[in-house]
């Protein structure tokens, strides 16, 4: 075959095959995959699973070609996004028109704007529940981190998903299905590959999880079906849509964003604020920095308020150094509508590529001392040197996230309202604390954590 005079031959993918891969990835997918990142280091990689063979781009550059130069070829769709379509249908998880009608309703309900107009009732909500952890601190009694985290995130999402038309016996019910799909999910999303007729591991509890969470979401939009009364949540938001004349939506539309919002804003800020303990236990220094910065703003007795915000600068990098870590969304799949190239390599029509900030934020050669927790990364004058698409914890381009300024202030209210009143302690484990691959990356065990009360606080 001949080369055309001037035109270079696309470069091969490096390709990992599965004989070489297969035994590590069953027994730990997530550090093959991150094996496979390292040794191909900015490289395109190609990852046999034998059904399938996706592309894997990490580079900055590849990165901002799929989400934002490129991002019409590049589509929320095929194989590996088929257990989430199946999860949230037709919203703003979605992709084509289905997608622009969410976004263009749910967009202004989470503005910046908006979500300042609600700041005071997350606020308020947040001090509530952070203030339950005062018994189990004053008894000596450890807490298990990531359900006490699902417990203060889940108040706050309440308020700020449903306002105050749902019961409190409906959000009774809600949260554990919540919980029952993110744990059940991960079997289907790590072989997205196998039929639905062949039964995973998960699939029951999975079913269950979802029809708790559909009988409550469809029986709340019943309820307020001719009058969706007034304020700034997003059921409202979604309700009025559904009744505007011509439309076209309907209750299984409102019922998909209702539960592709209230996925997106738990199960994901509840991972990163479980991920947050241990990381500042291995760093007792940043630990220190932060109580001083937080209990020299927030005075002793005093609830923390949004206009706390802009006092605690280093609170913000915290924030940013464990998402940087722990990114709420671990990997973005996308399958690409015609050929492109890619770094070179060729992709064609219908294949699969997948964007990983896991991956891309933990890259030697694009983050010095990639592993380590340093927030300093994000001090002002470092953090505008980095590439643009380094550092996408909410991914990017038309599809990043827009409930990300909702989970930054509720991040920075939950971290600072803790620290604020104790100094946290976290027990030992048995071996290494590690991330487990799924929809979000998990701790692959329970982590618990002492409370001391703040002397005078």
């Amino acid at each position: 075959m001949s080369v055309d005079v001037g035109v270079a031959p696309a470069r091969k993918a490096k390709n990992f095959p599965l004989y070489q891969t297969l035994t590590r990835f069953v027994r730990d997918p997530l550090r093959e995959i991150q094996r496979i990142s390292n040794a191909a280091d900015g490289q395109v990689a190609r990852l046999d699973l034998g059904a399938s063979r996706p592309f894997i781009v990490t580079h900055p550059d590849h990165v901002q070609q799929v989400l934002r130069t490129e991002s019409e070829i590049f589509v929320r769709d095929g194989t590996f996004w088929r257990p989430l379509h199946g999860l949230f249908g037709d919203s703003i998880m979605s992709e084509y028109a289905e997608w622009e009608v969410s976004k263009r309703i749910l967009q202004p309900v989470l503005s910046t704007k908006t979500i300042r107009s609600l700041s005071e009732h997350m606020a308020s909500t947040i001090d509530q529940a952070v203030g339950e952890l005062a018994g189990p601190a004053r008894e000596g009694r450890p807490i298990e981190v990531l359900p006490e985290m699902g417990r203060i995130v889940n108040d706050t999402v309440t308020r700020v998903l449903f306002g105050d038309k749902i019961r409190q016996a409906e959000a009774d019910r809600l949260i554990p299905a919540m919980e029952q799909l993110a744990t059940s999910i991960a079997f289907r999303f790590l072989l997205p590959f196998v039929p639905k007729s062949i039964p995973l591991p998960g699939d029951r509890a999975f079913a269950e999880g979802l029809r708790a969470m559909d009988e409550t979401l469809f029986e709340l939009v019943d309820r307020f079906r001719y009058d969706a009364g007034e304020g700034y949540d997003i059921f409202t938001a979604l309700c009025k849509a559904r009744m505007t004349e011509g439309s076209g939506l309907d209750d299984t539309w409102i019922r998909d964003n209702l539960l592709a919002m209230w996925a997106t804003s738990t199960e994901t800020t509840t991972v990163a604020l479980t991920w947050i303990w241990p990381l500042l236990a291995g760093r007792p220094d940043v630990a220190g920095r932060l109580a001083d910065e937080v209990r020299a703003v927030v005075a002793p007795g005093e609830a923390v308020r949004p206009e706390h915000l802009s006092e605690l600068p280093y609170v913000r990098q915290v924030v940013q150094e464990l998402l940087r870590l722990y990114p709420v969304g671990w990997i973005f799949p996308r399958i690409t509508l015609k050929e492109t190239e890619i770094g070179g390599v060729r992709v064609k029509a219908g294949q699969t590529v997948l964007i990983s900030p896991f991956l891309t934020q933990r890259l030697e050669s694009v983050w010095e001392g990639a592993a380590e927790f340093r927030p300093e990364r994000f001090a002002p004058d470092k953090a505008r040197t980095y590439h643009r698409y380094a550092y996408f914890p909410f991914g990017g381009g038309p599809h990043q996230c827009i409930g990300r300024h909702v989970f930054n202030m509720e991040a920075e209210l939950i971290l600072t309202s803790v620290i604020s009143r104790f100094t946290p302690q976290v027990q030992p484990t048995e071996g290494p604390v590690e991330p487990r691959i799924g929809a979000t990356l998990r701790p692959n065990q329970p982590i618990h954590m002492l409370l001391h009360p703040v002397e005078g606080r």
